[in-house]
């Protein structure tokens, strides 16, 4: 036996040694998060609890901003349900769209015939000022606002009718900081016989992104961005920033504006008021650009923090560790551990705060979102194209280049 076949199983043991070690490391990590995670809940339930929503003095006006393409999945019941909002002031709906040929608009008027009382516009926002279209049509539309609040939404969102009241009291000061911002979180429908992708995207919101919102609001002292499922701001707050024009070319134009507003000395406060976004049925490929889109655009405003989002996906981990030690019985017992933590968070949070019944109904598809957020997380450094409604763009320090 020569000695370069004494060294070959030496170098594969210590290999597996030290992978399933590193395995077992990222771990560990993962479930600090989890404990993390589980404090953050907590600290979000309990905060608002001690400080429930009051309304303002007097009930300002309010602009709802809509910028359409095209119909989607449930849109018409979606705007429908902004339309019985049981809110003490004044509010009206813009909606805006690139051309009046837009299928959408066909839905608008519907919308009008239906609440003829109401007061809603449709607008033609025929220039595109920049790669995003949706923020090209905000900014050609801000000059047609007629309220003291704007709310930006998008158009498949579905509210309850205290929506608009809560949101608006969530401007009440509570801090030395003047409230520039209101959002709220949100839970993906995934509608019956929508299929295995959708569901796990799903479970992914519930689960996985809203509990990072809230352990980034603790770990942060306060949120500092926006999310998309609600954007409400003073119109002098977004006047002080320079309006939506700047973000024509962000891809995460929620997140940015967020960020505007609070580098500009504002509060921006996560309001529990839970809104209802519909998960489309996906191809496989759908599927995967939709994710990369979010993971890449995660990516490029925060990236530190996305770094760590490796260890979230502690199931796929444990797993790993699993194999890589040659299943000894130490690493089912992580295994075990991992599973529990990653469930508390899930019933803990989808459940318990998003109110999520599709949680329950799902849950054992954890471990394949783990695996595949992990994998789609390191598939996410290898490029930095995103398909947007059926376009490609490059990514660059968040901002959308043609390809």
């Amino acid at each position: 036996m020569t000695p370069s076949t004494e060294i070959a199983p030496d170098l594969a043991a210590h290999i597996a040694i030290a992978v399933s070690i590193f395995c077992a490391l990222m771990t560990l990590a993962g479930l600090v998060y989890m404990v993390l995670t589980l404090r953050a809940g907590r600290s979000f339930t309990h905060h608002w609890r001690a400080h429930p929503l009051t309304a303002l003095a007097t009930a300002p006006t309010v602009t709802l901003l809509k910028p359409l393409k095209g119909v989607d999945a449930r849109m018409y019941a979606g705007l429908r349900s902004h339309c019985l909002q049981q809110y003490a002031g004044r509010y009206e709906i813009l909606f805006g769209v690139s051309s009046l040929e837009d299928p959408a608009v066909a839905e608008i008027d519907r919308l009008r015939a239906e609440f003829p009382e109401l007061a809603i516009r449709v607008l033609e926002c025929p220039e595109r000022l920049g790669t995003s279209g949706k923020v090209s049509n905000l900014a050609q539309m801000l000059p047609h606002a007629l309220g003291e609040i704007l709310l930006v939404n998008d158009s498949d969102i579905l509210v309850s009718p205290h929506y608009l009241a809560r949101v608006v009291a969530g401007f009440t000061p509570r801090g030395k900081k003047k409230v520039g911002m209101v959002t709220t979180p949100y839970l993906g429908a995934s509608a019956k016989g929508h299929g295995l992708l959708s569901r796990i995207e799903a479970l992914g919101i519930a689960t996985e992104f809203f509990p990072s919102v809230l352990t980034a609001r603790m770990l942060e002292g306060g949120l500092r961005f926006g999310l998309g499922s609600t954007l409400a701001m003073p119109r002098t707050v977004l006047e002080e920033i320079g309006g939506f024009a700047p973000l024509t070319e962000h891809l995460a134009d929620d997140y940015e504006l967020g960020a505007r507003i609070y580098r500009a000395g504002y509060a921006i406060e996560l309001v529990p008021e839970i809104v209802e976004t519909i998960v489309p049925r996906y191809t496989l490929r759908g599927f995967c650009d939709h994710q990369l889109r979010w993971m890449r655009s995660v990516r490029d405003s925060r990236r530190a923090g996305y770094l760590g989002v490796a260890v979230t996906y502690v199931i796929a981990w444990a797993l790993a560790t699993c194999v890589a030690s040659g299943f000894e019985l130490w690493s089912f017992t992580l295994l075990s551990v991992a599973l529990l933590a990653r469930v508390a968070v899930a019933l803990s949070i989808g459940v318990g705060i998003l109110r999520d019944e599709q949680v329950l109904r799902d849950i054992w598809l954890l471990p394949l979102r783990d695996c595949i957020g992990l994998l789609l997380w390191a598939w996410s450094y290898a490029g930095d194209t995103v398909v947007w409604r059926g376009e490609r763009f490059h990514l660059r320090r968040g901002i959308l280049h043609r390809s």
